[in-house]
């Protein structure tokens, strides 16, 4: 029985310890970078002029750099708020900064440092555990689909690829192809037989190579 007993825990802290290495994208917010125009002119604010702005300048590299087009568009950072409810550019939570981090609608300043604090995020196990400290499951959930913790090119599953934005099943077998990935140069050759540069651009936001 003890050594019954003494599998099961070790193939729970193994299943545990595979867990923590995955990192994924939070869901449930579309990327603004994907939106189709006509879809973009229906955001709170958001003038058909406005929304062709913002589909000739992706993809955006930060969530500051489309909010620099919309102010200077003239919304306001409350307006800016409400369109990002309901699409955003996602925040790297190992690589944004306090700025971009604000940029998440009810995140102020004192969750930006908490969310600085922790780095480097690797699983949402972790960020639950951590951010949970602060405020309740829901609003643990709420932040969660506005930022990413990147995806290690070289270990992350199918299942795991499949969590960026746009990303189906025929890519994510591409981006398992070309295994091992060595640098961003072979990224930009190798996936840039599938899709745009724009694309690829995209795509590299959300990866890493450690």
């Amino acid at each position: 029985m003890r050594v019954r007993e003494t599998i099961a825990v070790l193939s729970l802290a193994a299943l545990g310890a595979a867990q923590a290495a995955r990192a994924q994208v939070g869901a449930g917010l579309p990327d603004i970078n994907q939106v189709p125009e006509a879809e973009v002119a229906k955001l709170p604010h958001v003038s058909a002029a406005v929304a062709k702005q913002i589909t000739d300048r992706r993809p955006f590299g930060s969530i500051a750099d489309l909010h620099a087009l919309l102010t200077g568009a003239g919304l306001t950072a409350a307006q800016a708020a409400d369109v990002y409810g309901k699409a955003f550019v996602h925040v790297n939570l190992n690589t944004g900064t306090p700025e971009e981090l604000r940029l998440i609608p009810g995140v102020g300043a004192r969750m930006a440092h908490e969310l600085e604090e922790y780095r480097p995020w690797k699983s949402w196990a972790q960020f639950d555990r951590e951010i949970g400290k602060y405020v309740d499951r829901a609003e643990v959930e709420r932040i969660k689909r506005h930022v990413f913790i990147p995806l290690d090119l070289n270990t992350a599953s199918e299942a795991d690829f499949m969590t960026i934005p746009g990303v189906g099943k025929r890519m994510a077998h591409e981006l398992e192809e070309y295994r091992p990935w060595k640098s961003r140069e072979q990224f930009e050759k190798e996936i840039g037989k599938y899709v745009d540069a724009r694309e690829v651009a995209r795509l590299w936001r959300f990866v890493t190579i450690p």
